[in-house]
């Protein structure tokens, strides 16, 4: 092993051990139950629930993709950031206070499905499975996905095999949401949002220092391609609404409202999206200057870049010591990492919750559930390293289209599942089935226009969020509205929120 591989284990290796003592801690510290298990007891405090958010968000695609899109394209890539920044911030406004209440008034729900059905007092369980199905086919093949992203980076950066990076990153993951569940998933997601914010700021202030400054750098790529700096060259009014819908999807990927509904109190929602907001923008800043440093650096060096996407890698390489270049690698790592953590943790809880409890046995004890849970948790695991042990699976082509799915099928019954009182089961089962089959259509479907496929011409969550509106307001009026049951609990729901 030379020096450079030496001194980047090192660091990895410090990382990982980190990592599990959390989730051992985190092991001793939760109550045995199903709420302590899956939601750490409703007890995180506000910048445990911004990080652990942001850090299960964003995945590898904030160190390696964004940077690679900017590479690639320049400056447009920023309306990506920009609709999820408009998109993360909303979403704290309008969900995150309102499901954080709601879910304890909704008989204490712990996972989605089972916020729905309980909202929508749905005694045929056709939500709480749906909804449950959906999670866990998508988050399942997604968890493959991202070990993928683990496994090449232990065989690009480290000269180790694929399956033995796939191996060490599910290993580590499993160890620690295995035995620490919610809350040792959310206090790692902390550390690890803090590593990424650490990243994201290095980075690309060393590249630019390296390349003369930002005036030099600026230069330099314009002296590639003055379009690399124009926002809108290329661009069209449909590929501009595409780029910004990318915001959408907050309201509907489970992996991440869930944390608003373990925030301790609503009274820290405030202080929460203020960190929040701050981590996210500031980490978006730093990888879109990486991706546009990393084309003015790649000119003045005369190297060949193979992957615009491991710009962020080659800065590590050659800019880095092999410790400093072994803590930046883990910070890819983190953010792959905490966001299979993430999914890990919900299917778990959703197949315990929805489909164990709910049909196997409806009497569990609690400790036979959390049980259920980390049994969950490594067989998810198993399914995941499957799904992914071929690198170029073309299951894995699924899931660049999940954030749509998530957002269109779950966006809008959560909007308005908690700002409009008139909304009632039937609505709820007919907008979720809507945006999903919408999304489906729209990217599978052999429909063009203009010659372009549908989601080439238009981002399939636009028309699958409007359309699931849509079915959501007709179904829910046409059928009656709800039970006046359900308008007390929603105007409890609104009492408490403004205690």
């Amino acid at each position: 092993m030379n020096g450079v591989s030496s001194g980047v284990l090192v660091s990895l290796g410090a990382y990982f051990l980190v990592m599990i003592g959390i989730g051992i801690y985190a092991y001793f510290k939760q109550a045995n139950d199903t709420e302590g298990y899956m939601l750490g007891g409703r007890s995180l405090g506000p910048a445990v629930t911004a990080l652990s958010a942001g850090a299960s968000d964003m995945s590898g695609w904030l160190l390696l993709g964004l940077p690679g899109a900017m590479y690639t394209s320049g400056v447009v890539s920023a309306w990506i950031a920009i609709g999820l920044t408009i998109g993360a911030f909303l979403n704290y406004i309008i969900v995150a206070p309102r499901l954080r209440v709601y879910t304890e008034v909704a008989d204490n729900a712990i996972t989605l499905p089972d916020y729905f059905a309980n909202r929508f007092e749905d005694k045929s369980h056709m939500l709480r499975v749906i909804s449950a199905v959906v999670i866990i086919l998508f988050f399942t093949v997604y968890t493959a996905a991202s070990l993928v992203g683990g496994g090449k980076l232990f065989e690009s950066s480290l000269n180790l095999s694929y399956s033995t990076g796939l191996w060490v990153t599910a290993g580590v993951v499993v160890a620690y949401t295995l035995f620490g569940g919610f809350l040792a998933v959310s206090m790692t997601d902390f550390v690890q949002g803090i590593i990424m914010l650490f990243a994201m700021v290095i980075v690309p202030i060393v590249a630019l220092t390296d390349l003369g400054g930002v005036s030099a750098t600026t230069e330099a790529v314009r002296n590639i391609d003055p379009n690399l700096l124009n926002i809108t060259s290329g661009m069209t009014i449909m590929g501009i609404i595409s780029l910004l819908a990318w915001g959408l999807g907050y309201f509907g990927q489970p992996h991440i409202i869930v944390r608003f509904m373990a925030i301790r109190s609503v009274k820290d929602i405030p202080t929460a999206r203020n960190i929040g907001m701050s981590w996210m923008i500031i980490s978006l800043i730093g990888a879109c200057i990486t991706g546009i440093a990393g084309r003015a650096y790649v000119q003045k060096t005369a190297m060949t870049v193979d992957d615009p996407e491991t710009i962020f890698l080659v800065f590590t390489q050659f800019l880095f010591t092999p410790l400093v270049s072994g803590f930046l690698l883990a910070a890819i790592l983190a953010a792959i990492m905490s966001t299979i953590s993430s999914q890990l943790l919900v299917v778990s809880s959703s197949l315990t919750k929805d489909v164990y409890k709910l049909f196997f046995d409806r009497d569990a004890p609690e400790a036979r559930q959390v049980m259920v849970g980390r049994i969950s948790v490594i067989l998810v695991a198993v399914i995941a390293i499957l799904l992914a042990s071929n690198p170029e699976s073309s299951v894995l082509s699924l899931v660049s289209n999940a954030w749509a799915g998530f957002g269109a099928a779950f966006g809008p019954l959560v909007i308005f599942s908690l700002i409009w009182r008139g909304m009632n089961r039937n609505g709820a089962v007919a907008g979720m089935v809507v945006g999903a089959l919408t999304v489906i259509l729209w990217i599978y479907g052999p429909f063009q226009i203009n010659g372009m496929a549908l989601n080439s011409w238009l981002y399939a969550i636009v028309p699958g969020f409007v359309l699931s509106t849509v079915a959501i307001f007709a179904v829910s009026i046409m059928t009656g509205g709800p039970k006046d049951s359900i308008k007390e609990k929603f105007k409890e729901m609104e009492m408490n929120l403004h205690k």
